[in-house]
């Protein structure tokens, strides 16, 4: 991780077309702005990180549902079933 101190107004830049920049400080909490092209996708990392949750928990539902699926086939098969 590349670490650098800022002070409010200063900024940084990413690949020439992304900029940061340093809108306000108070306590323990600092506004930063972006400059990006409109396919750079931002997001707050806790937002990420819950998207990623519930993509997880999506595909592990499809799999118990796939998994459900084969054993009523099976049960089919054998006349299981009333």
């Amino acid at each position: 991780m590349l670490v650098l101190a800022r002070k409010k107004g200063e900024a940084v830049v990413i690949q020439d077309n992304i900029e940061i920049t340093v809108l306000e400080v108070n306590g323990d909490t600092i506004k930063l702005g972006f400059k990006a092209p409109r396919e750079v996708e931002i997001l707050r990392k806790e937002i990420c990180v819950q998207v990623k949750q519930s993509n997880l928990e999506a595909v592990t539902q499809i799999s118990n549902i796939q998994i459900l699926k084969d054993q009523l086939q099976k049960m089919q098969k054998n006349d299981e079933i009333l």
